[in-house]
């Protein structure tokens, strides 16, 4: 179980890492009692989507869905403190989709902060993903850059939840999607933060063809040879209610074929399981994953069963020792 202290959860780390191979796989949560509480967080955690970076400084930056993006920061990911939104004034652009923004993507490259969000509405896909980019990453300092992608009522797909991956060779991607056809990558020419030119491919990495639609909120990282796809499925937003959980596939190539740990294809209903509801904790979803001075963390929102399913901001580390992430 992770606690954010750095020191304890370099300890638990160093542990967890030590032990045999056979009691380390047995630690792979397969029931929803073996998955692991979140770290302690105190002060401003009430929070959707959350997406988190780290300042050459120190000082954590995290924005989530809520108005123009709301922000909140930490000097020892503990104790969050609240700020102002994203932007002082909401682009004019966003009323042609919406009045609020989802799902922030927070990244740092070529000397600036990117930002990338959604604008819609519940249960529409007419939705655009935007962007935004600053020199500090604070709220106000955001320059807009307008739309990236979109989707209408006639697409088969839904331009929202995007995540900014690069890879070791310098290309840009760019993965979004909830529901319809399920989650889609696109390349991205890192001059503009927008779509190559020069391929647009809309690539499909996983979707749920049979049963529930509900599959969103991805989000791609590279460890030890595979690309790693999460994801959100099952049912957000509804409180107690909530069946929202995280599950993760692999591929040698960052456009897929993504399989589960059993081999199931993540466009034909896969996914390993890395976070469910237990206890208190209802709903774990809308997941960003962040390396840190410690290992990686997985930054998600879960309801509080103990607060009238007010959601709040989840943090664990992730082990990857056997092949594939566990959260502890």
């Amino acid at each position: 179980m992770f606690r954010s202290t750095a020191g304890s959860a370099v300890r638990r780390r160093t542990v967890l890492l030590a032990l045999p191979a056979a009691l380390l796989l047995a630690l792979v949560p397969g029931t929803a009692s073996a998955y692991p509480n979140p770290g302690t967080v105190t002060g401003s955690t009430v929070v959707h989507d959350p997406t988190m970076i780290r300042t050459s400084s120190g000082q954590y930056l995290l924005y989530a869905t809520g108005g123009g993006l709301g922000y909140r920061t930490s000097t020892d990911r503990i104790a969050f403190s609240a700020g102002a939104d994203a932007f002082g004034t909401k682009p004019s652009w966003w009323s042609g989709y919406a009045t609020e923004a989802w799902a922030p993507d927070i990244s740092y490259h070529g000397g600036k902060y990117l930002l990338y969000y959604a604008v819609s509405t519940f249960g529409s896909n007419k939705s655009a993903i935007g962007l935004a980019g600053s020199a500090t990453g604070l709220p106000g300092s955001w320059s807009d850059y307008g739309t990236v992608y979109t989707s209408t009522t006639s697409s088969d797909y839904n331009a929202i939840d995007p995540n900014l991956f690069v890879d070791g060779d310098g290309k840009w991607w760019l993965s979004f999607g909830s529901w319809w056809t399920g989650l889609k990558m696109i390349q991205i020419d890192p001059s503009t933060g927008k779509q190559l030119a020069s391929n647009t491919t809309r690539y499909s990495i996983a979707s749920r063809p049979t049963g529930t639609k509900a599959v969103e909120a991805p989000y791609v990282v590279k460890r030890g040879g595979y690309y790693y796809l999460f994801a959100s499925y099952d049912t957000c937003c509804a409180g107690t209610s909530s069946t929202y959980k995280v599950k993760v596939g692999r591929a040698t190539s960052v456009t897929g074929p993504y399989y589960d740990k059993s081999g199931g294809a993540l466009t034909n209903n896969g996914g390993t399981p890395v976070l469910e509801s237990h206890g208190r904790y209802i709903g774990p979803g809308g997941q960003s994953i962040m390396a840190d001075a410690d290992g990686d963390l997985i930054v998600y929102h879960y309801y509080d069963g103990q607060d009238n399913g007010t959601p709040k901001l989840g943090i664990n580390l992730l082990d990857w020792s056997s092949g594939w992430p566990v959260a502890y």
